[in-house]
């Protein structure tokens, strides 16, 4: 008996699904906890579709997916209070709504199950995308009744006919979204540019910020400014350095580090704090635990949250403490 399955990263085991644990570093309780909440979105879905969406659900349906996509929360508790969340939410709107049980989903058919994980895997990374236009106040109504379009049919019983092209649709919607997204950042933050980036790490306190949420790369910088702290990107943050209206900030030094796969290897002796914002944090070793801080949908047990107040007094507190290294370091 399979302890749990997910086969939604390029990572998954021989290439066909992860069944014992996660190759990502996710446990079988996380993987049960993440099905549970993409089921209870489904319900959702389904409630919405016989009442009316809501900007609330909106941004529920857009939080939860996101959190489901691989390197986002290894957190079980806050899963489940995730789902509690969808479920209350639901039941508001329509009491005989229920969950979708997602081993329906992965003993499905083996065409359908296809079909249907591509509808399902692609509405994950628009949810990522439209979570980070909103924040910025940018929505798109076609963008936002898609999912609900999505998760109705995922947890429905439909031939390829019907499912073929509503992936098709998943691919229009993305591209959508994805520009959603770029004029979202771009009227934000200005037209991105060629820029040089530095990769020495200068001598003082410093933070790394990792992940592709420029919004809390901003308010990073503006609560760091004049502090003595020096701001370095790493991973997915590197395009940041285009954008004007950050790089303005003299205290954004350069990038740290290389691939965000050897987050690993490079953050185990690194007298900084880092700060997680998306979708790339992995299992955290403890020569490193003292110094990761996560924010916005990214948690991991153990680890310092920065809630939706936005509050990064103790990563800064932290860089402070640390005092990074003596003197100027190449990387």
């Amino acid at each position: 008996m399979k302890d749990m399955f997910c086969f939604q990263c390029e990572q998954t085991a021989k290439g066909t699904g992860c069944e014992v644990s996660g190759v990502c570093g996710k446990t079988p309780v996380v993987a049960g906890d993440q099905d549970k909440l993409v089921g209870a979105c489904i319900g959702l879905a389904k409630a919405v579709k016989k009442t009316a969406a809501t900007e609330a659900t909106d941004a529920c349906i857009k939080k939860a997916l996101f959190t489901t996509v691989t390197n986002v929360s290894f957190d079980d508790e806050s899963l489940k209070v995730l789902v509690a969340c969808v479920d209350k939410m639901k039941e508001d709107l329509d009491p005989t709504a229920e969950d979708y049980d997602m081993a329906k989903l992965w003993d499905d058919n083996e065409d359908i199950r296809s079909l249907k994980t591509l509808i399902l895997l692609g509405v994950k990374g628009v949810a990522a995308y439209a979570h980070h236009a909103a924040i910025l106040g940018y929505k798109d109504p076609i963008v936002d009744a898609f999912f609900y379009e999505a998760l109705d049919a995922v947890g429905s019983d439909l031939g390829m006919d019907t499912l073929l092209p509503l992936v098709l649709k998943t691919g229009e919607i993305n591209l959508a979204c994805m520009a959603l997204l770029d004029k979202a950042n771009t009227e934000t933050y200005g037209t991105p540019v060629p820029t040089e980036v530095p990769l020495t790490i200068e001598k003082g306190p410093f933070i790394i910020i990792t992940g592709h949420d420029l919004h809390d790369l901003k308010l990073l910088l503006e609560q760091t400014e004049c502090k003595g702290v020096n701001i370095y990107t790493h991973g997915e943050m590197l395009p940041a350095h285009a954008y004007p209206e950050l790089k303005k900030y003299p205290h954004l030094k350069g990038n740290f580090g290389t691939a965000w796969q050897n987050q690993q290897k490079e953050f185990a002796t690194v007298p900084a704090p880092v700060l997680f914002t998306t979708n790339c944090i992995m299992p955290v070793k403890d020569s490193y635990s003292d110094r990761i801080f996560t924010t916005d949908m990214v948690q991991y047990p153990g680890m310092i949250h920065v809630g939706k107040e936005k509050d990064f007094a103790p990563v800064i507190a932290k860089a402070l403490e640390l005092g990074g290294y003596p003197e100027d370091k190449e990387m």
